[in-house]
């Protein structure tokens, strides 16, 4: 008997061992990725820029809003030409930002909250001062060839010219000479990020190790930055005119056929998928992908082991005057064009440190729309810090600017390429640098409406962004979010369909869930919900933006008033904690 007592006992523990590991692997699956982008969250020493302690010590805060990881752009040691993206030690940290033992202390902290810690990996390129390059400007092997060297090529006048007519992203020419080796290198950003040559089997093999070293001290997953430019057609041939009304010096000037989206990228990060598939089984890393691609090759990259391609179509490609049928199109699209398998899944950008900040983008009023879309939705949910308090973008002059992107565009078009305005400090309180730091001075200057949008005016208001935010991502967390069907509906009133009202509608057994969001400014609309979505049930406001709904209070099934450039959120009573 006392036997059998403990056979069944180790049974069960084996059992939930088996699903606590099971449950782990999936653990992205239905995620709130939070980007934070370390220069600006939080200064912990005064010195007007933020570092590794200053997120440790904000941690609770991640966790509070509901993010299950967090994602940091670069942190390791670089000369900040781009602020960060340029690696001069691919496997230290930048010393603005703290030490080694700083990080380690960072992700043993998240772990005690059940938060992953996620990395950027910027494998295209390195800064000038990192030692491989120094080592390839002398020709010493195996480093000489780890960069894109090209000789260069004369005119009928015997003047030196670049090999080709390739372009910076940054603008001017991609190719720089380098008066030691004799050479061009290729740099398809800044002239101080020259570019990896993937060609090169030694170069891969070192990058191989750089992801190694970092799971080692427990890190969960990788951004991989621009990936679809790490490799460059090896004929070397000029890329054609994209026929775009744009200065000749301009990246969009050409068509880049020769050094975006080649094939053998996918072939990479396959090799990625199944080093980290491999380092510790059962432990799911989480490989995020930036390419800002066609439609086709984006999704391609799911089959290639990125678990989260990134989703752009809230940033690229929908704006505050897209009508209700755009944002349907656009979520259908990703929706039915996802390859097959439970393994894959959806996930939608809200907004990140390349691109205007969501609240600019769609206005204030709509600030909270793409977050309710984006956690209503089924998959993944990437979130860039301060959205969840509606930040906004912070005007510069040119004489301001410090993004490389922005200064080499010049005074008329800096505008049009500066990336400042969406990486202002993190708004925490009202205090001096709106409590980013103790210092008058910060790396970039404050947003002035500090005084009045911050976190801490945020958090007793039960309508504020960050309120709703957190309402939102504890929607996220129930069975109906992650496994429940999905719908997607334009109104229609007496057959005729309207392109102003989305409908998303979430239903898991007698659980439903039901966002509409009105996309006229002006309009009010009123909707019968139990004929339009055919739902019978009662349903009561869980959160909504810019009305005077009351929370939990019961809607007119039949006749809802919906005015304009309101979004709201409607469940079943049991959803309710």
């Amino acid at each position: 008997m006392i036997r059998s007592c403990i056979l069944i006992a180790v049974l069960i523990v084996l059992a939930s061992s088996s699903s606590a590991q099971e449950a782990d692997k999936d653990w992205y699956k239905n995620s709130l990725v939070y980007q934070i982008y370390p220069r600006s969250f939080k200064d912990s020493n005064g010195d007007g820029i933020g570092d590794l302690i200053g997120i440790k010590n904000n941690l609770e805060h991640i966790k509070a809003i509901g993010a299950d990881a967090l994602w940091m752009s670069p942190i390791f040691s670089s000369p900040q030409k781009d602020f960060g993206y340029d690696i001069s030690n691919f496997t230290d940290i930048n010393e603005e930002y703290g030490s080694l033992d700083d990080f380690k202390d960072l992700v043993a902290e998240a772990q005690l909250l059940g938060l992953k810690v996620i990395l950027d990996f910027v494998p295209n390129h390195s800064s000038d001062q990192h030692e491989w390059f120094n080592k390839s400007i002398h020709r010493i092997e195996p480093y000489d060839e780890y960069y894109v060297w090209r000789d260069a090529k004369y005119d009928n006048d015997n003047n030196r010219t670049e090999p080709n007519n390739w372009l910076s992203a940054f603008g001017g020419s991609a190719w720089q000479w380098h008066d030691t080796r004799e050479q061009y290198y290729l740099h398809q950003f800044a002239v101080g990020q020259p570019d990896l040559n993937y060609h090169n089997e030694e170069l891969r093999e070192e990058m191989k190790k750089v992801l190694v070293f970092w799971m080692d001290l427990g890190v969960k997953g990788f951004r991989i930055d621009a990936i679809n430019h790490m490799y460059e057609d090896d004929r070397y041939l000029d890329e054609p005119l994209s026929n775009l009304n744009v200065p000749s010096d301009d990246y969009d000037y050409l068509n880049h056929i020769y050094t975006k989206n080649l094939p053998e990228t996918y072939e990479t990060l396959k090799t990625w998928r199944e080093l980290m598939d491999n380092h510790s089984t059962g432990d799911m890393k989480m490989i995020l992908t930036e390419a800002y691609a066609d439609f086709d090759l984006t999704i391609e990259y799911y089959q290639s082991g990125s678990t989260v391609p990134f989703n752009f179509v809230f940033i690229s490609d929908l704006n505050n005057k897209s009508s209700a049928a755009d944002f349907k199109r656009n979520i259908d699209r990703w929706i039915n064009n996802m390859p097959n398998g439970t393994e894959y899944v959806a996930n939608w950008v809200t907004g990140n440190h390349d691109n205007h900040r969501a609240a600019t983008r769609f206005g204030e009023k709509r600030a909270d729309q793409l977050s309710m879309l984006a956690t209503v939705l089924p998959g993944v949910s990437v979130v860039y810090n301060g959205d969840e308090i509606g930040m906004l973008d912070r005007n510069f002059t040119f004489e301001e600017t410090m993004d490389p992107a922005g200064c080499g565009a010049g005074p008329d078009r800096y505008f049009l390429k500066s990336r400042d305005p969406e990486r202002t400090p993190f708004q925490w309180d009202n205090s001096t640098s709106a409590g980013f730091s103790t210092n008058n001075l910060t790396w970039l200057p404050v947003n002035g409406n500090y005084d009045y949008l911050n976190l801490e005016a945020q958090i007793p208001d039960l309508y504020s962004h960050y309120n709703v935010f957190k309402r939102l991502t504890q929607l996220k967390k129930k069975p109906v979010i992650k496994q429940g069907t999905l719908e997607t509906a334009l109104y229609c009133f007496k057959c005729c369909v309207t392109e102003n009202v989305l409908g998303v509608v979430r239903r898991d057994g007698t659980s439903i869930v039901v966002l509409i969001v009105n996309f006229s400014d002006t309009e009010t609309v009123i909707v019968d919900i139990s004929t339009w979505l055919n739902i019978s049930e009662q349903l009561m406001v869980y959160t909504s933006s810019d009305s005077n709904l009351l929370l939990r209070s019961s809607v007119n099934m039949g006749t809802f008033s919906l005015t304009g450039s309101v979004s709201v959120v409607l469940t079943t009573a049991d959803l309710f904690d």
